[in-house]
C-alpha cells in the first residue's frame, strides 16, 4: 500500500484502560470459578463425612420434626424427634404403632434403624449444615438413658428383635440390661415379678414409656 506524497501514517492509540478492564473482568471470572470449585469440593468432602446423627439433628430442628423410621423388626414408626443422643434418638410416637399408644415416648438405637424414610424436602433439609446448641447429646450413649430409666424405676416396654417385654429395668451393664417382667399396670414388687430377662443391648429395637 502506498501513501500519498507528504502523508503521515497514523495509528489509533492503544486504550490501556480498555485493556485493563478486559484483564480485570477475566481475572474476576477466573477467581469466581476457582472459588466455586473450592466450595463445591468442600461441600463434597462435608457430605462425605456427614454422619446419620447430624442428619437427624437437622430434621429435629425443622418445623415439623416428624420422621418415619423403618426398624429392623420390619415395622415402620413415625417419631416426632426431641433428643438425638450419641447412638440413639428419642421422641413421641405419632400415629399407630403396635404395642404403643400415640404420644408415647420412645427411644430407638441407631442400630435398630433399618432406614429413615424421608420426603424429598426432608432429604434436602437433612444435609443442610447445622449448629448444635450443645455437645452434651453427642456424648450420651444409649446405656446412659437406660440407667436413668432404671434409677427412676419407670415401667417400660422393651421391644427386641425377637419380641417385647414389659417391666422395670433393674440394672444396666456394659452391653446388656436386666428387665424385671411384670404387668404394666402394677408397680415393681417382688411378688409381681414373673422373671428377670437379660437383654443384650444390640437386640434392643425400641424402649417406650
Amino acid at each position: 500500500m502506498s501513501w500519498p506524497s507528504g502523508a503521515v501514517a497514523t495509528v489509533a492509540p492503544m486504550r490501556w484502560d480498555h485493556l485493563f478492564d478486559d484483564l480485570s473482568a477475566q481475572l474476576e471470572h477466573e477467581l469466581q470459578t476457582e472459588q466455586a470449585d473450592l466450595e463445591h469440593e468442600e461441600e463434597r468432602l462435608r457430605l462425605g463425612r456427614l454422619p446419620l446423627r447430624e442428619r437427624l439433628l437437622a430434621l429435629r430442628s425443622s418445623a415439623e420434626g416428624v420422621v418415619r423410621l423403618r426398624l429392623v423388626s420390619a415395622e415402620t414408626v413415625a417419631v416426632r424427634l426431641v433428643t438425638v443422643g450419641r447412638d440413639w434418638v428419642a421422641g413421641s410416637i405419632e400415629g399407630a404403632y403396635p404395642g404403643a399408644a400415640s404420644g408415647a415416648q420412645a427411644a430407638i438405637p441407631f442400630t435398630a434403624i433399618d432406614g429413615v424414610l424421608l420426603t424429598p424436602e426432608q432429604a434436602a433439609l437433612s444435609v443442610e449444615p447445622i449448629a448444635e446448641r450443645s455437645e452434651l447429646g453427642a456424648r450420651l450413649g444409649l446405656a446412659f438413658l437406660l440407667r436413668d430409666l432404671c434409677r427412676r424405676r419407670a415401667t417400660v416396654a422393651v421391644r427386641t428383635r425377637g419380641g417385647a417385654v414389659t417391666g422395670t429395668i433393674d440394672r444396666v451393664g456394659r452391653d446388656h440390661l436386666d428387665v424385671a417382667e411384670h404387668d404394666p399396670e402394677v408397680p415393681r414388687r417382688a411378688r409381681a415379678v414373673r422373671q428377670v430377662r437379660v437383654v443384650p443391648l444390640d437386640q434392643v429395637v425400641m424402649v417406650t414409656i
